[in-house]
């Protein structure tokens, strides 16, 4: 069974008597361990494909199942326990909070599962070990560069160990340099790791990091196309 899938997925917004058709009988089918980036102009419905993968939106028609559930039918605390538990997220901005320190940020998606405080400390202190920030525990958001900063937002991605990390453009505030360090690092992650990375980029050198392109144009797939990677 695949990780995720897609199968005919419209979503239409209302915007008083207009209707507007983000996305136009969308499948696609993503596997446990991809790395998969999704590109398009804007307006062509990516963001809306990344919303609803995410559970933060639902298909007006169609299916989206996780690991074999289907979102349509799920209650709002169901779809916050699956984003808790199953999605990881990172994000152009960051999204850290300024007077929290790094461990502290990292620590906040197991504040909603109940987790004690012994295992929230030592399971952040291991996700920003692997992300290469080891000895940065204390320090506030002001306290890093951007490219730590980002390091930070994956390492609390990566704290719940859910299976998928979606990645909301993370390299747009980046320098080349830094971008480079960030992708490789996602790299890292899915080969050694086997984490799903689904990424938006509008940038081809970003999307070359991944095994799989997706691009979008008028909320439909146009290519779905393997890298040529080894």
């Amino acid at each position: 069974m695949s990780l995720i899938q897609a199968q005919n997925i419209t979503r239409i917004y209302s915007l008083g008597d207009v209707e507007l058709r983000a996305l136009g009988g969308v499948t696609v089918t993503i596997d446990r361990g991809e790395f998969v980036a999704v590109m398009g102009p804007s307006g062509s419905g990516k963001s809306t494909f990344m919303n609803i993968l995410g559970c933060l939106d639902k298909p007006t028609e169609g299916r989206y199942l996780v690991e074999g559930i289907d979102i349509g039918g799920l209650s709002r605390d169901d779809l916050a326990e699956i984003r808790n538990n199953k999605l990881g997220f990172v994000f152009q901005g960051f999204n850290l909070l300024s007077r929290t320190s790094a461990l502290e940020n990292v620590e906040l998606p197991m504040l909603y599962n109940g987790h004690a405080a012994r295992e929230r400390h030592d399971r952040a202190r291991e996700a920003l070990r692997s992300v290469g920030l080891a000895g940065r525990e204390d320090h506030h958001p002001n306290q890093l560069s951007g490219g730590q900063q980002q390091r930070v937002a994956i390492a609390r991605a990566l704290v719940n160990r859910a299976p998928i990390i979606l990645a909301d453009e993370p390299t747009g505030n980046l320098d080349t340099k830094t971008s480079r360090e960030i992708m490789e690092l996602l790299v890292r992650l899915n080969s050694d790791s086997g984490i799903t990375i689904i990424l938006v980029t509008h940038e081809h050198d970003i999307a070359a990091y991944s095994r799989r392109i997706i691009r979008f144009k008028d909320g439909v797939v146009v290519s779905d196309e393997l890298t040529q990677k080894d």
